[in-house]
């Protein structure tokens, strides 16, 4: 492809250049970089498509070229920063178009990219990069990888690519990447693997408001982190079907399951005997409905100590312990009228920045309405209703029909709060919240729908 412009002297490449700038095929000169060539992404895109139409060839090579010049542009083996990654993520979508997707995958993106503990994901919160540079591995997005991988390499990326739409939001379209990599994984008889990918089909389903499927795949996670022998995935496989059968009340079973949760963590990991993290909310959460916000906050506490000072923490971590320590204040301010409020609004908007960070949108209507019930209850009406409305807006948008009951029921609260023409908002919020509630056998919230009946009965 570039055999005849090897040839050219200065002055002709000189005269080329500035007649595809008057054509307007190229971009004006950079005065800060004068050698760059640059065109509108369309012309690329035009041309592109012709290049591989026209000679194939040449068009691999291209990107052959490319994958390596990128490959090696970045001096660090390891990036840390979504700047200093963005070579890696080109060098991945130029070595798929020149279909070496394999090297690609394992050279570039698992090895220095992902690094076997979803780096990006966890540690810049860059979903949407990751499920981008994905993209290059499907045929059909994100359903079909393409036909140069083997399977285990397919499951792997059917995983990450339903973790990402999931997180970003995405509930819908990351069933099928799921489920297709769970039945990859069963077949290959990976069971640890397969009860991750179970594990986050069920918490989509929950999440969703489809508390029977959550349900189903919680407990084959289990069964199949079981088979793995690991205490670490039956450990968090049994914290997220707790956490199922607490959405669902079955407050019993949950206790059992998130004790039983508990017993595995000490045997992986004797100095951290206290679930924490992810699996620690699932806890804290269960047992802020007890009324043991005193254990939370204990927990909470220890927890924030045991990672204040681990590199390795993953945002969503710091997101959701900040989170459980300002619900735990938040529950006391409920019971007894009066609570550190400067305290709790410290660790829920801490909660927020992290949770926005973490890029995990399935998680961030949590920590919103949590702050929009400590607004509430300082009668700060304006910033409550703010943060209600994103939570609202973000549950609404991805299907997060869980989130859209709770937020009908803080609705009905904060109308509540305000008194007055208020309380016939609060009475329709209410009878939204409630159909909701039946309807997807959401019965963790049976007894604030009670107390909030009892309230408006009262007030009338």
């Amino acid at each position: 492809m570039t055999t005849e412009l090897q040839k050219l002297s200065h002055e002709d490449w000189q005269y080329a250049v500035d007649n595809l700038r008057t054509a307007k095929l190229l971009a004006p000169q950079d005065k800060n970089s004068p050698d760059a060539l640059d065109a509108h992404p369309l012309i690329r895109e035009h041309f592109g498509e012709r290049l591989k139409i026209s000679n194939p060839t040449a068009w691999k090579e291209a990107h052959r070229r490319l994958y390596e010049y990128y490959k090696n542009s970045q001096p660090k083996e390891y990036p840390e920063t979504l700047e200093e990654m963005t070579p890696l993520f080109a060098a991945v979508a130029h070595g798929c178009q020149a279909e070496r997707h394999k090297e690609a995958l394992h050279e570039v993106f698992n090895r220095r990219i992902d690094r076997g503990e979803a780096f990006v994901a966890h540690k810049l919160g860059a979903m949407g990069a990751i499920l981008a540079t994905l993209s290059g591995f499907f045929e059909t997005p994100w359903r079909t990888p393409v036909q140069g991988l083997t399977e285990v390499d397919k499951a792997y990326v059917l995983n990450i690519a339903g973790y990402c739409l999931r997180a970003l939001g995405r509930l819908t379209e990351a069933v099928d990447p799921m489920r297709a990599a769970l039945t990859t994984q069963i077949t290959l008889r990976n069971w640890p693997f397969a009860a991750i990918d179970a594990n986050n089909l069920s918490e989509n389903y929950l999440t969703s408001g489809d508390l029977h499927e959550a349900l189903k795949f919680a407990r084959q996670s289990v069964e199949l982190a079981d088979h793995s022998g690991d205490s670490f995935y039956r450990m968090g496989t049994r914290t997220c079907l707790a956490s199922a059968l607490h959405q669902a009340g079955h407050f019993k079973e949950a206790r059992n399951m998130f004790q039983r949760a508990e017993e595995l963590q000490k045997e992986w990991q004797p100095n951290y005997p206290l679930l924490y993290s992810i699996q620690g909310f699932y806890y804290r959460n269960f047992l802020l409905d007890q009324g043991k916000w005193l254990d939370v906050q204990s927990r909470a506490k220890q927890s924030l100590k045991w990672i204040e000072n681990d590199p390795k923490v993953s945002i969503l971590t710091l997101a959701v312990e900040y989170l459980s320590s300002g619900q735990a204040l938040l529950v006391q301010a409920q019971h007894q009228g009066t609570c550190d409020y400067i305290q709790a609004q410290f660790c829920l908007d801490k909660a927020v920045e992290y949770l926005r960070q973490a890029g995990t949108e399935h998680h961030l209507p949590r920590g919103l309405l949590s702050r929009a019930g400590l607004y509430r209850l300082q009668l700060i009406f304006e910033p409550a209703q703010r943060d209600l409305n994103e939570a609202m807006t973000i549950a609404t948008r991805g299907g997060m029909r869980l989130y859209e009951a709770d937020c009908h029921l803080e609705y009905a609260w904060l109308y509540l709060a305000m008194g007055g023409d208020y309380k016939v908002d609060a009475q329709k919020s209410l009878a939204k919240a409630k159909a909701m509630i039946n309807e997807m056998g959401y019965h963790r919230r049976d007894n604030e729908v009670k107390e909030l009946e009892k309230q408006l009965m009262q007030g009338q």
